[in-house]
């Protein structure tokens, strides 16, 4: 009988060989050089406008970050949610079709590792698909422009982590479904409708805006601007480790349907209490060089020597722009400094359109013990004056380097070239060769 290690080396190499010869992996990797290429080139046009028109000391405004970074890599997303199921989905759906899922369940191997060994093999395969951002990076770098290689790590790590939570999810639904059309149908029902709750939280807010905080959009949308938050890393690993423990348990066939049924809900309900205990851990990491998620040092020290309890009460519909604009800059970068503030939403309704009028609508308000005041700034200025003038306290005058920017005025040379020609064709002959060679 094959050694646990023996087996599972076994079928590493097997599950590798899978990806190798799967159509729908190779067709993921030749589409991924034009899409990040189109994102790239376009991020490097809109970039060189927005230098020339900005000059020298252009600051947040010239962040490669976001004006490359972001929208180069923000092609992963889109190619994690409607090209990488179908490859997840082959790699399980075709055991099972063919039967080697069965020559596979006679191996001594667990169904968590074997779950766990084709979820390595397809992080390993986004990996591969991560050269094409390699490549735009070299690119960027030849034409003259500045790479700070903690924000793209920290970019990439968002990405990474959005890919594993598409693999389980895809995992999960083809171990259970009999067909891969169904299983494809179910996954993209889950990763599509997270794009809902984003909706209906903007017009709602309340329970669905903390559900759509810790969507995969929100995940990816805070790695991209350099952000690392405890408790939304957590969330990620959660989820992904659910998925591939609810496609472990429907991958043994020989068990009941009513057991695994069972121990599914099971699945559901741990994961369910490690969410709920993971949500609230705070902390988290600002790695972007502009300092995009924080205020100023100083700012920050004083924001922190305040014991008093904090509460604000936001006086804006959740569809209101002036509440958007508030939520995502200055409470966003309060709540990290002050994790303990209170901060509430009134409002009669959801477009704030019945209610401009009534005298109190715009208002914020701020209270520190028994201080408080009102304000209808909704920028970042105003509510750091605000709080820290109820607290009676003043930030150090000692001034922060300020951040210059890295302006550059280039254009993408050679980019359509190896992205929309040379990428797509050494994949298709690179599949070509790999495929003739496994035939033979």
């Amino acid at each position: 009988m094959r050694s646990p290690r023996g087996a599972w080396r076994w079928l590493l190499r097997k599950e590798w060989r899978e990806l190798m010869t799967s159509r729908s992996w190779w067709i993921l990797l030749a589409l991924t050089g034009p899409l990040v290429g189109m994102s790239f080139i376009s991020a490097v046009n809109t970039y060189a406008e927005v230098s020339g028109g900005a000059g020298t000391g252009c600051g947040a405004v010239c962040d490669p970050l976001i004006g490359i970074w972001a929208p180069t890599f923000g092609a992963y997303e889109l190619i994690a949610v409607f090209l990488l199921p179908f490859v997840a989905i082959r790699l399980v759906s075709g055991d099972r079709q063919s039967g080697a899922l069965l020559l596979e369940l006679q191996q001594p191997i667990p169904a968590i590792a074997r779950m766990a060994t084709k979820g390595l093999v397809l992080i390993a395969g986004c990996l591969i698909a991560g050269s094409a951002a390699l490549v735009a990076i070299l690119l960027w770098k030849m034409y003259g422009g500045a790479v700070n290689l903690l924000e793209i790590a920290v970019v990439s790590l968002g990405h990474l982590l959005n890919a594993g939570i598409t693999i389980a999810i895809a995992m999960a639904a083809a171990s259970m479904a009999e067909h891969p059309s169904t299983a494809a149908i179910a996954t993209l029902g889950v990763t599509v409708g997270t794009w809902i709750v984003d909706f209906v939280a903007a017009i709602h807010g309340g329970f669905w805006q903390r559900v759509a905080d810790v969507t995969p959009t929100a995940l990816v949308d805070r790695f991209q601007h350099g952000l690392i938050e405890v408790n939304v890393t957590l969330v990620a690993l959660t989820v992904i480790v659910a998925g591939l423990v609810w496609g472990a348990v429907w991958l043994r066939l020989g068990t009941p349907v009513r057991r695994r049924a069972l121990e599914s809900v099971a699945v559901c309900g741990a994961a369910s209490i490690v969410l709920l205990a993971v949500i609230h851990i705070r902390g988290s990491a600002d790695a972007s060089e502009a300092r995009l998620n924080s205020f100023p040092e100083p700012v920050e020290a004083a924001l922190a020597g305040i014991t008093a309890p904090v509460a604000i009460d936001v006086h804006l519909a959740p569809t209101d722009p002036r509440r958007l604009e508030l939520d995502r800059v200055a409470l966003a970068k309060l709540r990290r400094v002050m994790p303990g503030a209170v901060i509430t939403y009134t409002a009669r309704s959801s477009s704030g359109l019945y209610e401009s009028a009534d005298p109190g609508y715009g208002e914020i308000h701020y209270r520190i013990g028994d201080k408080e005041t009102i304000g209808r700034a909704v920028t970042e200025e105003a509510v750091i004056e605000a709080i820290l003038g109820l607290a009676a306290v003043a930030p150090s005058q000692e001034q922060e380097a300020e951040f210059a920017g890295h302006p550059l005025v280039a254009r993408a040379v050679g980019a359509p070239a190896v992205f929309y020609v040379a990428w797509p064709a050494g994949a298709a002959l690179i599949g070509f060769l790999v495929s003739t060679r496994r035939s033979s």
